[in-house]
């Protein structure tokens, strides 16, 4: 008998670690491109508005289109539905090179709203992507081991923070953006390849059925149903999306309270100090793995990063704001981490994605709204309260100071405040607080490839009980 190949699903460890590289490659390139594009759009406008709609346009696609792509990568070979997105957002890439080329031939006069819709296009090809890499994860990895799976992914994430600003500022120097996008396409390429290589395992034999036999609608409604049935899910569900639309408004906000008392070369260091703590966050996890317990991390963490949001708002210092930043990012990656484990080990194999999906969609339709109310809520309401002769001045300004950037400092402390609240809801709730205990592991120990033969079911096979997707049991 030959031995398996490196990018067979019998060899799961080597397959999670390729498919890792390719898409941190990825995620790196799209990294590079994302800074390179705001900074030229932003230059060619001087419309922070203009600057803003195209994280805009690249993250609407996740809160619209995730439930449909959880469903579709549900009913996919995973590994196609990322190789597909991989080569979409490749080309659309591609689309904005080949403009700007034109643009310096003369062609055509380059206008800033072109890319829009090509970004909301790409949003779409990751809409896709995130499931399908979310679903795999369990299938090839041990379940000892997701929590360092968890880590290795937020550590990726931490690194293309980091990096992709410094290396695109230098090349955009260098070789100009339309050198960063052809480096991006290639990072794309990369990854696609690597896909190409590899194979995934199957879910199991007893989610197979036959096609057309539920509706898009149905499948929907039994993702929703799984999670709203499991009153320890849904308190999760709420706690990490309140969480995370609090964290982005947060760093929506940091930047112009940093420059309302410095410059832009202490806004840097506070920036790279602060993408420290995220790297050390996700080294830590990847390779910690996280405490056994995994809702202490859910809700342990958080109380660090809303304990720094009190100490940011004190009067304004370089060095308070760089320490506070770095310790608030450094537990993001192990708030993610742990709440991915609950998700992952709770949730059956064969709706993963449709799940995953519906967790994104819920997330980042709370991160677009803290999106568009973040600017007039630190506008008109608090930095008008907190400036001379406002509201609270003689209040709240006596200990936090008044001026530019106080309001700022005073959201905050409210948003630090209602952080600790909702840790204090998490934990009083029996379902929340014991939720690893009572709900069962509903995938096996070890990684699915080693377990299922090579060849696929047969076409005429009759699929098992799905009830066990539902949670309920045959009478």
């Amino acid at each position: 008998m030959t031995a398996p190949s490196p990018a067979s699903p019998s060899r799961p460890l080597l397959t999670f670690a390729l498919v890792w590289l390719g898409q941190f490659v990825s995620l790196f390139g799209s990294g590079l491109t994302s800074f390179a594009l705001g900074a030229y759009v932003y230059q060619l406008t001087g419309s922070t508005t203009r600057f803003v709609l195209i994280s805009f346009c690249a993250t609407l696609p996740l809160a619209v289109l995730s439930p449909f792509a959880g469903v579709l990568v549900d009913r996919w070979d995973r590994r196609k539905a990322m190789l597909w997105s991989d080569v979409g957002s490749g080309v659309t890439t591609g689309l904005i090179w080949t403009l700007l080329v034109a643009d310096n031939a003369g062609w055509l006069k380059f206008q800033s709203w072109y890319m829009y819709p090509i970004v909301l296009l790409g949003g779409c090809c990751t809409a896709f992507r995130w499931p399908a890499w979310q679903a795999t994860t369990p299938l090839l990895i041990p379940k000892r081991h997701l929590g360092r799976a968890s880590g290795l992914a937020e550590l990726g994430a931490a690194i293309s923070q980091i990096a992709s600003p410094v290396f695109a500022g230098v090349l955009v120097g260098s070789i100009g953006l339309h050198g960063v996008l052809f480096m991006d396409v290639l990072s794309f390429l990369f990854a696609a390849s690597v896909l190409v290589a590899v194979r995934f395992p199957s879910p199991p034999p007893s989610a197979a059925r036959a096609p057309g036999q539920r509706s898009m609608r149905a499948e929907l409604a039994e993702a929703w149903r799984f999670v709203r049935e499991r009153r320890g899910l849904t308190y999760l569900l709420c706690f990490t999306t309140f969480t995370n639309a609090s964290m982005a408004l947060v760093l929506l906000l940091i930047t112009p309270l940093v420059l309302s008392f410095t410059d832009v070369k202490n806004l840097g260091v506070i920036g790279s100090v602060s993408g420290l703590g995220m790297l050390a966050g996700g080294v830590l996890t990847s390779v910690w793995g996280g405490p056994k317990q995994r809702m202490r991390g859910v809700a342990g963490f958080p109380l660090i990063a809303a304990t720094m949001l009190l100490l940011a708002a004190l009067p304004p210092s370089v060095a308070l704001l760089a320490t506070a930043a770095m310790l608030f990012l450094f537990s993001m990656p192990l708030t993610a981490a742990n709440s991915q484990v609950l998700w992952q080990t709770k949730v059956p194999l064969e709706i993963q994605g449709r799940v995953a999906a519906l967790r994104k969609t819920v997330g980042q339709s709370a991160v677009l709204l803290v999106t568009l109310v973040a600017g007039p809520l630190a506008d008109r309401v608090f930095e008008p309260w907190m400036a001379p002769g406002g509201a609270l001045a003689d209040s709240m300004g006596r200990l936090l100071g008044t001026g530019p950037g106080r309001g700022i400092a005073l959201l905050f402390v409210v948003i630090g405040l209602t952080v600790l609240c909702a840790v204090g809801l998490l934990l009083s709730s029996p379902r929340a607080r014991r939720v690893q205990e009572e709900l069962p592991d509903v995938i096996p120990s070890h990684p699915l490839a080693s377990t299922l033969p090579s060849e696929p079911p047969a076409a005429n096979a009759v699929p098992e009980n799905r009830l066990s997707a539902t949670g309920n049991t045959p009478s």
